[in-house]
């Protein structure tokens, strides 16, 4: 329900801080999102699909097909150290 919330611990939980200013102005304004969620919950969704998107989703991207590219040892040539066909990196993590 709009207005039952506590814009100070709705602060304190975005660790936002507040002027007292700040805080009737933004409490004013989530009243008012609420009301309009409020609102929405009235509509009648019983015969309309679950979405993840407004618009169906295609994919882009092209088929992945097997095409020429770098050997092992091309792809190797520059690196600094590899070993056993594998780009070798220094230990970051102990």
């Amino acid at each position: 329900m709009p207005g039952d919330f506590d814009i100070k611990y709705t602060a304190h939980l975005a660790r936002v801080a507040l002027t007292p200013a700040e805080e009737e102005k933004f409490g004013a304004q989530l009243s008012n999102i609420l009301g309009y969620i409020e609102k929405l919950s009235e509509l009648n969704v019983d015969q309309i699909e679950p979405t993840a998107h407004a618009m169906p989703l295609v994919n882009v991207f092209r088929p992945d097909e097997v095409r020429p590219s770098l050997s092992n040892e091309e792809a190797l040539r520059n690196a600094p150290a590899g070993a056993n066909g594998l780009f070798m990196a220094p230990k970051i993590v102990e």
